[in-house]
């Protein structure tokens, strides 16, 4: 008798990092055809060859899925937090990471995914917070800033700012000079205020 996986008769069982693979890249081939408007876990699962509920065992939705995806794809922030040797590089790095990312995607799966935070776990969100503590702390043991103690809305400030350029002003790629702004101009003069004030 012919394995099966999910509802699709005649089709290799695959289990674990095999099929997670196979799905990902389906991922990726609908939003190339499709666009993240049209895109479902039933056409995912599709062209996976695999059966819907496969998918929603791993992915609460298809905004889990498709950040899944881009993990997959351009790897995480987290695995690769810079380290220059000065604050100010190591943040216009993660912001320019940050810009290089959504410009591989696309604005339309930037926006969509940003419509639905809401029905998002918080915790691919919240990675940002721990990247930008890292750097902050590495500063304070350089010697660059007194403490990195500081307001939790001080810590994000950077890569939230990014977001709403991404968002609201819908300019792809964000030019450079508005991510030196956010670093020079708002980000680094609080980061000092507040340090003081500490």
């Amino acid at each position: 008798m012919a394995a099966r996986t999910g509802d699709q008769p005649g089709v290799q069982r695959r289990r674990g990092a095999a099929l997670e693979a196979t799905i990902l890249d389906a991922v990726w081939d609908e939003l190339a055809e499709v666009g993240y408007a049209r895109l479902t876990m039933e056409g995912v699962a599709a062209r996976a060859h695999t059966g819907k509920q496969v998918l929603y065992r791993r992915w609460a939705n298809r905004a889990e899925l498709v950040i899944a995806a881009l993990r997959r794809r351009n790897g995480s922030i987290v695995d690769q937090v810079p380290d220059t040797g000065e604050l100010r590089r190591d943040v216009l790095t993660v912001l320019r990471w940050m810009v290089k990312r959504s410009s591989t995607i696309g604005s339309d799966v930037v926006h969509g995914l940003m419509a639905e935070v809401p029905d998002l776990d918080p915790q691919p969100f919240s990675m940002m917070s721990g990247v930008m503590t890292t750097l902050l702390e590495r500063a304070a043991a350089r010697g660059e800033i007194p403490t990195a103690a500081l307001p939790p809305r001080v810590v994000t400030l950077p890569p939230n700012l990014v977001r709403h350029e991404m968002l609201l002003t819908r300019r792809r790629p964000i030019e450079d000079e508005a991510l030196v702004e956010i670093v020079d101009e708002v980000f680094l003069p609080l980061v000092h205020a507040s340090a003081g004030r500490s």
